[in-house]
């Protein structure tokens, strides 16, 4: 098992691999409906997406998680 002090990263890793292998399936389906090599295309752009979404989740998570405490009522 991992560690806690590495929730953070360990969240913010699969939260970017979810969310770049959805996005970048539907997004490059939008584009290019079930084209010849769509698995390829598509594979490509989850790979760069990842590059990208892991150091934004990384670096934006802790900000957003301060909005919503702000925004969300607590208690019962």
């Amino acid at each position: 098992m991992i560690p806690k002090k590495y929730e953070r990263v360990v969240f913010s890793f699969f939260m970017s691999l979810f969310m770049s292998f959805m996005m970048s399936f539907i997004i490059t389906y939008i584009n290019l409906e079930f084209v010849d090599g769509f698995i390829l295309i598509w594979l490509e752009a989850f790979v760069k997406a990842f590059c990208f979404a892991f150091p934004i989740i990384f670096i934006v998570g802790p900000l957003v998680q301060k909005i919503v405490k702000k925004i969300v009522i607590q208690g019962n």
